[in-house]
């Protein structure tokens, strides 16, 4: 049975937390998804394109998706037999597990939560976000950051 995994996120930023993520998955899974969901309702710092552009810069082999409906849904529609999600803590396990829970309910997936690099547990998108719109560098917490400007 072929692997396929999906690693589900806003990405706004793609940090190098992300980064490590998808080094892991990719050796675990036969094929992974970049996922990117699409919330017409939130306010996003960066731009799509721009953040698609990014992220591919740093994975140009790895399929890049966008979505706007559930991630269990999208799992359904591309036969995905896994979600990819990291944890930087116990408040993310917490989160995380609810949600894989619910995810199982829904359709048979598996969620592999990888655990981040120590280097990388600080980093948080919402704090980079913070970072960025009060003109601070968000290069060592970003790869390729000036793609996104």
């Amino acid at each position: 049975m072929k692997t396929i995994g999906i690693f589900p996120g806003s990405f706004d930023p793609f940090t190098k937390g992300h980064e490590a993520v998808v080094k892991k998955a990719v050796q675990l899974v036969d094929k992974l998804y970049i996922a990117m969901g699409v919330n017409s309702t939130k306010n996003y710092i960066f731009d799509l394109d721009k953040r698609k552009a990014h992220i591919a810069s740093l994975f140009p082999s790895i399929e890049l998706i966008t979505y706007t409906n559930l991630t269990v849904d999208l799992c359904q529609s591309l036969g995905a037999t896994h979600i990819i999600r990291g944890l930087r803590d116990s408040k993310d396990f917490e989160y995380e597990r609810s949600i894989a829970h619910m995810n199982q309910a829904l359709y048979p997936v598996e969620t592999i939560f990888f655990l981040t690099d120590p280097n990388y547990a600080a980093i948080n998108a919402s704090i980079v976000r913070e970072i960025f719109k009060n003109k601070g560098s968000i290069e060592p917490f970003v790869t390729n950051s000036h793609l996104l400007v």
